[in-house]
């Protein structure tokens, strides 16, 4: 009698916490989902120095992007479509290392001290920022396929007002898709739909996110498979050498990114498809490493820049004036004039623009010649060279 009415309060009880927005119910999931299981203490000194990792890498993230995004606004002249491109990736990496940090700190202890919706606030804004990026990959990748492999004639204000439009549809969707629990999807008092890594969060939706991303990643491979099948072709015909290197840079760079992508990325999908499809007792084996797996996802948004900063000229120049001439005002000088290096670098990317476009258009025709560019070298570089 006892048993069975202690039944019946129970799912009273957690819709009565859900109503108020009461605490109690986080703690209320966690206890279901096995997560304070060998949970420890507030001053569990292990605990204190894996944070400090993982805020550490966090603020990797966010001083990295933040170098190139002022860089890149600040020394760049270039405002093709590529640029906005490169903005918004490098800002959405921002974001990422912004929101890693946030849900950093107010996790361990300051977890059972959230109200609900500031839980779902805080894990659905590293939802959003990562999507962001995601979403920002393909977005790049897709103009890069409509530049170079279909070449439509249109002027620069359709063009640019094209891709505001795509980069405001980019944000849209990663705020939907992360605010998406906040909202009314979630496992809330469903204790039997709610995952085992994130226990307010239905596996409904976690599926849902891992299907979307992995969408994603074809699609992106797709995308620059056909892109290098155009470029190579054209190399091939082409009598000139740099046009055969240029296919091979361009290669490489695609490699780089897809498995930079599937490196920081797979971990994440693996332990999100393990907690779906596993049990909660084989779920339960994996829950210490999810710290790490997520600090590796995150990771891809200080790779990202890495690989754009160093696959592409004109961005490494901007970068490099930008940390001359800081270091100049600092007083502070390396070997040789860094200021007339940093003069030369900015008035070299500015000219590049104009001397390095292709003569030749894959259709042959002389309108649509003048409006190709040439392979860009990474997911966010502006050329290849």
């Amino acid at each position: 009698m006892n048993a069975t009415g202690s039944l019946e309060e129970a799912p009273e009880s957690c819709l009565q916490l859900a109503a108020r927005g009461h605490s109690q119910l986080i703690v209320l999931h966690y206890n279901h989902s096995g997560r304070l299981v060998g949970r420890g203490g507030p001053g569990d000194a292990s605990l204190g120095v894996l944070r400090g990792l993982f805020v550490a890498v966090s603020c990797l993230v966010v001083l990295e992007n933040l170098l190139v995004l002022v860089a890149i606004v600040l020394r760049m002249r270039s405002h093709r479509w590529v640029y906005y491109c490169l903005v918004n990736i490098t800002l959405s990496d921002l974001l990422t290392g912004v929101a890693y940090l946030a849900n950093v700190l107010l996790s361990g202890a300051r977890t059972f001290r959230l109200a609900p919706a500031e839980w779902f606030l805080r894990e659905g804004l590293l939802f959003m920022a990562l999507a962001a990026s995601t979403f920002s990959l393909l977005f790049t990748a897709g103009e890069r396929f409509a530049t170079m492999v279909r070449p439509v004639a249109e002027s620069r204000a359709t063009k640019t007002g094209r891709v505001y439009g795509f980069i405001g549809l980019c944000w849209l969707l990663a705020g939907l898709l992360g605010l998406l629990p906040l909202l009314g999807w979630n496992c809330v008092c469903s204790f039997g739909h709610c995952s085992s890594l994130l226990p307010l969060y239905s596996k409904a939706y976690i599926l849902f996110c891992v299907v979307v991303f992995a969408c994603i990643l074809a699609a992106i491979t797709v995308l620059y498979g056909a892109i290098f099948q155009v470029v190579r072709a054209n190399g091939q015909k082409a009598p000139r050498p740099p046009a055969r290197r240029k296919a091979r840079r361009l290669l490489e760079t695609v490699l780089m990114i897809l498995v930079a992508f599937v490196v920081c990325w797979g971990p994440l999908f693996g332990l999100l498809l393990a907690d779906i499809f596993g049990s909660n007792v084989w779920a339960q084996e994996y829950l210490r490493g999810m710290d790490w797996i997520l600090a590796l996802a995150v990771l891809n948004s200080a790779v990202n820049p890495l690989i754009y900063s160093f696959r592409s000229r004109e961005v490494c120049r901007a970068v490099l004036g930008f940390l001359c001439c800081g270091c100049l005002r600092l007083g502070l000088r390396g070997p040789g004039d860094c200021l007339v290096r940093a003069a030369e670098a900015h008035s070299e990317a500015s000219t590049t623009d104009s001397s390095l476009r292709p003569r030749d258009s894959f259709r042959g025709s002389r309108s649509l010649s003048f409006r190709m560019r040439e392979p860009l070298s990474s997911i966010s570089s502006v050329r290849s060279i």
